[in-house]
């Protein structure tokens, strides 16, 4: 695991919980959407296709922050800011498949599995609050 995510909050990032990532507009205004992902104790993962405005933005400027809310304690969340280190192709949305059955939604390839990307995002800094 890499040591910006504290061993403490590390069940936010393993748990099936949806992110909201939040990316910057060409023109300096953010835009968050919830997401799912996956963390592989390195990098946090994320489905996408290149045909959205969050994809042009992630292209525009990398530098990218999510954030995660414990459902069971919603004063405790995480913040992970990190900058997408690539954008990998993902044809045939295996990676989407994945996330369907990380998150309990039939495994099927999505419609638009030909423009699927995996955004992946090296964390970098982060900002939490812990209250149980």
């Amino acid at each position: 695991m890499t040591d910006v995510i504290p061993e403490q909050l590390s069940d936010l990032l393993e748990r099936p919980l949806l992110g909201h990532l939040a990316t910057t507009r060409p023109d300096g205004s953010p835009q968050v959407n919830p997401m799912w992902f996956l963390w592989d104790g390195t990098h946090l993962r994320f489905t996408h296709t290149s045909r959205r405005a969050k994809f042009r933005n992630v292209r525009h400027e990398p530098r990218v922050a999510m954030s995660v809310v414990d459902p069971d304690h919603p004063s405790r969340y995480l913040e992970v800011r990190g900058t997408v280190e690539s954008v990998d192709d993902d044809p045939t949305g295996a990676f989407y498949v994945a996330l369907a059955q990380r998150y309990s939604r039939p495994p099927n390839p999505p419609a638009d599995a030909p423009d699927r990307v995996v955004l992946v995002v090296r964390p970098e800094s982060i900002s939490f609050q812990d209250r149980r």
